[in-house]
């Protein structure tokens, strides 16, 4: 996924806030954090190529483990489920689902390692051929590509909707 995450987190963060409370949460915070979740796992890409000098799939680092997503969205869900003030417990609740959201995503056309880090797997719906240089075109060019500009359409419905 290359351009899909954002407006996923977006969308999450819109459909949730209108479950949420707003007299407890900023919204409009809300949906950042939302957003912010939604892109969180690659921020992995600054160790990536800065530190790691690409040797290593992103994907498998720590931030790219669906354990660590899965265990925030429970923790956080607890804590928005038993807590008496909720505002700061939905922040971290819908960034947590954003982050977890990326991971479902990155599974269409990229590895995650699904059972990491007990099992060293990778797991992915389909393939991307690796067909053209540079690597991202093979991406833009594949099928797959249509399911990132659904999410940047519907992102940008749900943005203009009142």
């Amino acid at each position: 996924m290359i351009i899909g995450h954002l407006p996923a987190g977006y969308i999450v963060a819109k459909l949730c806030a209108k479950k949420c409370d707003h007299t407890v949460i900023n919204v409009r915070f809300f949906i950042l954090a939302g957003v912010m979740g939604g892109i969180a796992p690659d921020l992995d890409m600054l160790y990536f190529h800065l530190i790691d000098q690409r040797q290593h799939h992103h994907h498998t680092y720590w931030s790219h483990y669906p354990i660590v997503w899965a265990l925030l969205c429970v923790i956080s869900g607890a804590w928005y489920r038993y807590a008496t003030n909720r505002s700061t417990a939905a922040i971290a609740l819908i960034f947590s689902m954003g982050g977890f959201i990326h991971l479902l995503l990155d599974s269409i056309v990229g590895d995650i390692w699904w059972l990491s880090p007990f099992i060293d797997k990778p797991y992915a719906l389909f393939t991307v051929p690796a067909l053209y240089d540079p690597w991202w075109l093979n991406f833009i060019l594949h099928w797959s590509f249509a399911l990132e500009i659904s999410l940047l359409l519907w992102a940008t419905y749900v943005w203009f909707k009142k």
